[in-house]
């Protein structure tokens, strides 16, 4: 009997993966948005449809995941971690959604290819995050999720130095100074993505250093 009292462990780690899909999924979309604005507005413009469509889904999931950490009396996780974590994966969907409407709003007439690159080194962030977060259930997969964990550091690194190198080309061949300031910010708000794949990686790291 009075176990039915009991509040019901929430379903967290279901929830982590279905926010993590979400993240994939919108990086896909922003990196096919850009590999197609260069030929079709309309093909981008679908494609920015279906980053706001993942980051709406990604909205319904937090709010799912704080409603059961309000909820749960235990938790599978430190519910700071848990909070932490739902925090880190809507904030990286908001800032692909932010900059796939930058791009759309700045009406830029082409993406060049160092934005490209770096759409591509936010999916391989966003995927290795998902493979770090499908293995938290067990901390006997601790030494593969700091694997994925480093691999995003590198990423990021990776990321950093684009952006550096793209801003410097920026400043040394674009006569336009409209166009330079709006493909600085684009690159800029590129790399923040990075960086917030890169933090939440960290996340990760200290929810498995605590749990190992």
């Amino acid at each position: 009997m009075f176990s039915r009292l009991m509040p019901q462990e929430g379903k967290f780690f279901d929830l982590f993966d279905a926010h993590a899909e979400q993240m994939v999924q919108g990086s896909h979309a922003l990196l096919n948005m850009l590999n197609t604005f260069n030929h079709s507005t309309t093909q981008a413009d679908s494609q920015r449809a279906l980053v706001d469509a993942s980051e709406e889904r990604g909205d319904k999931i937090k709010a799912e995941t704080l409603q059961q950490l309000h909820k749960s009396f235990i938790t599978p996780l430190d519910r700071e971690e848990i909070h932490q974590l739902s925090t880190g994966f809507d904030g990286i969907l908001d800032l692909i959604q932010d900059s796939a409407h930058t791009i759309s709003l700045y009406n830029i007439r082409h993406v060049p290819e160092e934005a490209i690159r770096l759409s591509e080194l936010i999916v391989g962030c966003t995927e290795y995050l998902k493979q770090a977060v499908f293995l938290l259930r067990s901390m006997d997969n601790a030494s593969e999720i700091l694997a994925f964990c480093n691999k995003i550091d590198g990423l990021e690194y990776q990321a950093d130095q684009i952006m550096r190198g793209a801003i410097s080309r920026l400043f040394r061949d674009e006569p336009d100074v409209r166009e330079l300031i709006k493909f600085k910010a684009i690159y800029e708000l590129l790399e923040v993505i990075t960086d917030r794949c890169e933090e939440t990686a960290i996340i990760i790291e200290g929810i498995v250093l605590e749990n190992s």
